[in-house]
């Protein structure tokens, strides 16, 4: 295997993932080649308690340009690569945890079972979305995706693990419905602004140092959301992190949830914004009978709990992505939403 990448046209994406030499498997462990790198997110987002190996590879040479809020501007020839798997002792039955530390150390074959993995490659004419499936030591380009029934070591329920066709990734990563096109989702200086990584450098520096980053001050002056998961943080920017990475990319003011009116970017800081005391425009099975997204102090009254809480597809939010709930996130949006003081009248 090639220690650097290859990147190919639109019209030559090869069948075999090994072909790009971004993510491969030599002695039953996962490498990736030299010239892509690790990167993770502050707060990530919720796939069933998959856990991810998010690669980035930036052309040699070339830079992305910052910006603070927006998905940076990546080069052409730039490839974002995300591994989807799970901790596996027979490689069949799947352990839904979502704790990993980010190395390639732990990622051999025999203890994880590899699912997908999902290309975002920048061309001429903008990012294209492929999704390569999982088949023995390699995985094999599927354009209509698949559905995978994975059983779990804890119940004798199987997960309909639902890998999506590159049109449907449209359906996330097409932030803007107005100019339709795709972007990425986590590749934003709120999501990459922090230094828990295996190098213990802020993933801003990092970039800025090996000349892939241009535009870049200082962490302290780039916006960073909290890992929803720290204790030590406050309750709201845990809880608006959550949001942000999970429901964002549509309730934002030109994502396809825009007619909706709730907004869960975390730089909506107006509180009906964002849901509380606000009725939603159209009612229905989604709201489940009840009056508003947020009732201050009452999780079991609010819509967006019960979304989050659901499996039905005619309720649950985030609609793609998920058949599970995410207990952990729930548990996390139900106390910030019981910690709000007021009433809605």
């Amino acid at each position: 295997m090639p220690n650097h990448s290859q990147f190919f046209d639109s019209g030559s994406y090869p069948e075999k993932l090994s072909d790009w030499g971004l993510v491969w498997i030599r002695d039953n462990s996962i490498r990736i080649a030299d010239d892509s790198f690790i990167y993770t997110l502050n707060t990530p987002l919720f796939s069933d308690y998959s856990l991810k190996l998010r690669t980035l590879r930036i052309p040699k040479n070339q830079t992305v340009t910052y910006d603070t809020e927006a998905s940076f501007a990546f080069p052409v020839g730039t490839v974002v690569s995300k591994t989807f798997f799970y901790e596996s002792d027979d490689n069949r039955s799947i352990s839904l945890t979502s704790e990993w530390d980010n190395t390639l150390d732990n990622l051999d074959t025999d203890s994880i079972r590899l699912i997908e993995t999902r290309l975002l490659v920048r061309q001429e004419n903008g990012w294209e979305a492929l999704p390569y499936v999982w088949q023995g030591d390699d995985a094999y380009l599927k354009i209509t995706g698949d559905l995978k029934e994975l059983p779990t070591v804890s119940s004798d329920k199987k997960i309909p693990y639902l890998i999506p066709s590159k049109n449907q990734c449209a359906s996330c990563h097409v932030t803007d419905h107005t100019k339709g096109a795709l972007l990425p989702i986590g590749l934003k200086a709120r999501h990459l602004n922090h230094a828990k990584t295996s190098h213990g450098e802020n993933q801003l520096i990092f970039m800025k140092k090996n000349n892939q980053l241009s535009g870049f001050s200082t962490p302290s002056e780039s916006p960073a959301n909290a890992d929803y998961n720290d204790p030590d943080d406050t309750l709201d920017r845990r809880a608006r992190a959550y949001l942000d990475i999970n429901c964002s990319h549509c309730h934002n003011v030109k994502g396809p949830a825009d007619t909706s009116a709730l907004l869960l970017e975390h730089s909506n800081i107006d509180p009906r914004s964002y849901g509380v005391c606000k009725p939603p425009i159209a009612s229905g099975r989604g709201s489940g009978g009840l009056l508003y997204s947020i009732v201050p102090g009452e999780a079991h009254s609010s819509i967006m709990s019960f979304r989050l809480g659901s499996r039905d597809p005619a309720e649950m939010m985030p609609e793609l992505g998920r058949t599970l709930v995410h207990q952990e996130g729930l548990v996390l949006i139900n106390k910030w939403i019981e910690s709000m003081t007021g009433r809605c009248i």
